[in-house]
């Protein structure tokens, strides 16, 4: 019943992990070359899955970072990353939690952290990017694309730091990862959305 990031096109995300650009040169108004980070106090990490045709549950993951390289001259060479935290799973009860991070699932003794790597970055018209990597997910990775739109690059009006904000969103195959119990009756299919506002660093 479980999770995430799929290795074809994602219409998501282990997101992924996954994966903010800016949607076009007009859109970054002052926003600077850097390094980009992910707002801890805003940025989040969804996913959701058909269980038995009954309920659509909605999971989150607490704890990950995010880091983007960017060049608002050449979008197509920026790079992002993410690290999740598979332990701080939030799951709605302590009991699925701890059936989530066990063996029969994340394994996170075994596999603490999942990992995305952009490879490449392509323009999708409107304001959105198609961002595809590998992401690594319980001891397997696969190659995933994610679908980005950014809302909006600016100065913070609190702040005053340089920061963009995005939502991404696909789906994944989580028998793709090792993840398939209990498919097809609980979909394979499991819906990512990412919403992160990344901050330049100093």
């Amino acid at each position: 019943m479980n999770p995430i990031f799929r290795p074809t096109l994602l219409a998501g995300a282990v997101l992924a992990a996954s994966f903010a650009l800016p949607a076009a040169a007009q859109d970054l108004g002052a926003v600077p070359a850097g390094t980009y980070k992910s707002d801890p106090t805003h940025a989040y990490v969804n996913f959701s899955y058909n269980h038995l045709g009954l309920s659509t549950p909605t999971l989150s993951f607490d704890e990950f970072d995010i880091t983007m390289e960017l060049d608002p001259a050449d979008v197509s060479a920026a790079s992002i990353t993410m690290t999740l935290d598979t332990a701080s799973v939030v799951a709605g009860s302590e009991i699925w939690k701890d059936h989530l991070t066990s063996a029969d699932w994340f394994d996170v003794e075994a596999n603490p952290e999942a990992t995305f790597t952009s490879t490449s970055i392509e323009g999708a018209g409107d304001g959105a990017y198609t961002v595809s990597g590998d992401l690594m997910l319980a001891g397997e990775t696969q190659p995933v694309t994610m679908m980005v739109t950014i809302n909006a690059a600016m100065n913070h009006p609190m702040s005053g730091d340089p920061v963009i904000g995005f939502d991404a969103s696909g789906e994944v195959m989580r028998s793709a990862f090792g993840l398939g119990k209990a498919a097809p009756a609980v979909s394979d299919e499991v819906q990512i959305d990412v919403s992160a506002e990344m901050v330049l660093q100093k």
